[in-house]
C-alpha cells in the first residue's frame, strides 16, 4: 500500500515526499530534515545548528538553520514542529529507515514465520543510508544501520538455510557481504548453504575464496569455527 501522506526517504538516497508525489528542497533544507528523521525524539534548536553547519560561529549556524526551516515551511509539505527550543518531524511524517529499522530488529529478534517472499526486507536492509552524501554527523549513524542490518541479514540467511530455503539464504548472505565483506558470519553462512545443498565443491571454492581474500587484505586467516566447516573437504 502507497503512503498518500508526508514522508522523507533515507535509503538509496534522499527524497521528500507528500501524497506520493516528490517535494523540491534546497540542499540545506534536505540536510535538515534529514537530520531530524534520524532523531525520533527531536533536537534542540543549537544542537542542530551546531551539528550541520560545524564550522560556522554560532551566529551564522543559527542564521543558517532558520533559513532552512523556511524552505521546509514555505512548501508546507513537511510538517515540521517546534516546542520550546526543540525541532522534530510531525508524527504524520513517515520515515522509510525506521520502517527498514523495525523489520532489522524483529529479524534480529527471531522471527515467528518466515515470510513467503522475503525480497522486499532484504532489499530494505541491502539500502544504503543517504550514499553520496559526506556529512560527519552521518558516519556515526552510517556506523548504526550497518551493524544493525548486518545482523538482521545474518539472522534471515540462519533462519531460510534452516527452513531450506537455499536460494533465499544465499541471496541473503551475499547482500551483507556486500555490506562488508571481511566479516566472516555471513561467508561461513553460504559455505553452510552449500554443505546443506550437497554443493561440496561450491563449499569449498567459497571456503577457498574467502581465505584468499582475507590473506591478500589482511594477512589472516578464517576463523576455527569456518575452517571446521571444510576441514574434512580439504582431506579429499
Amino acid at each position: 500500500m502507497l503512503w498518500d501522506g508526508p514522508g522523507i526517504e533515507l535509503l538509496r538516497g534522499f527524497e521528500a515526499t507528500d501524497a506520493g508525489r516528490c517535494v523540491s528542497l534546497p540542499v540545506s533544507a534536505q540536510h535538515l530534515l534529514a537530520f531530524l528523521a534520524l532523531h525520533d525524539g527531536g533536537v534542540q534548536r543549537g544542537a542542530v545548528a551546531e551539528r550541520l553547519w560545524p564550522d560556522c560561529t554560532q551566529h551564522r549556524s543559527a542564521a543558517n538553520l532558520r533559513t532552512a526551516l523556511y524552505h521546509v515551511r514555505r512548501g508546507r509539505a513537511i510538517p515540521v514542529e517546534s516546542p520550546g527550543q526543540w525541532l522534530r518531524l510531525a508524527p504524520a511524517v513517515r520515515v522509510d529507515l525506521r520502517s527498514a529499522r523495525c523489520s532489522a530488529r524483529q529479524v534480529v529478534s527471531g522471527l515467528d514465520r518466515l515470510p513467503v517472499s522475503c525480497d522486499d526486507i532484504v532489499d530494505d536492509l541491502a539500502a544504503e543510508l543517504l550514499p553520496g552524501w559526506e556529512e560527519e554527523w552521518l558516519t556515526l549513524e552510517r556506523e548504526r544501520w550497518d551493524q544493525l542490518r548486518l545482523y538482521a541479514l545474518e539472522g534471515l540467511a540462519h533462519q531460510l538455510c534452516d527452513a531450506e530455503r537455499y536460494l533465499s539464504a544465499l541471496q541473503t548472505a551475499l547482500a551483507a557481504i556486500a555490506i562488508d565483506p571481511v566479516r566472516e558470519t555471513a561467508h561461513r553462512i553460504v559455505v553452510e548453504v552449500h554443505l546443506a545443498e550437497g554443493n561440496l565443491a561450491s563449499a569449498l571454492r567459497s571456503y577457498q575464496h574467502y581465505r584468499s581474500f582475507l590473506q591478500r587484505e589482511l594477512n589472516v586467516a578464517p576463523s576455527p569455527k569456518m575452517t571446521g566447516l571444510v576441514r574434512n573437504l580439504q582431506r579429499m
